[in-house]
């Protein structure tokens, strides 16, 4: 029996890389069926649910960023950097620039003090046109 289990740990493990080299890869917010179709272009037999289970894995562990589409889907991305910070995308290619907000940084925490909330967290999207799809659209 253990066999068995060392088979399904090892397929789990080379699916996980295999996400996770997909991930590095990408530089703007996918969602989970662009992932796993990619996956799948890559020949990797895995799917649709475990490419859901293991981003919702690697977004707890902190290894990913999500953030909500306008259809509400969950887009999923690797970012450059651990600490804090938020992202301004672009609506109509995707192309999302990570940015630091000091300032919004002290106004959460005014907000949430003003309330009386502790131990608060946050999350900032900023959505525009970035210079390439503006001048296309002139």
């Amino acid at each position: 029996m253990s066999g068995s289990s060392e088979g399904r740990q090892s397929r789990s493990t080379r699916q996980k890389r295999a996400l996770a080299q997909v991930m590095a890869e990408s530089r703007q917010f996918r969602s989970a069926q662009e992932l796993h179709e990619a996956l799948i272009d890559r020949g990797e037999s895995v799917g649709l649910t475990t490419v859901y289970n293991q981003l919702r894995a690697m977004a707890e562990a902190g290894l990913v960023d999500t953030l909500r589409a306008p259809d509400g889907e969950t887009l999923y991305r690797q970012c450059e950097t651990n600490a804090h910070h938020h992202h301004l995308r672009c609506r109509y290619c995707g192309r999302t620039v990570e940015v630091k907000g000091i300032s919004v940084e002290r106004w959460a925490e005014r907000v949430a003090a003003r309330a009386g909330f502790v131990d608060v967290d946050h999350t900032l999207e900023v959505v525009g046109t970035c210079p390439g799809c503006a001048a296309g659209r002139r």
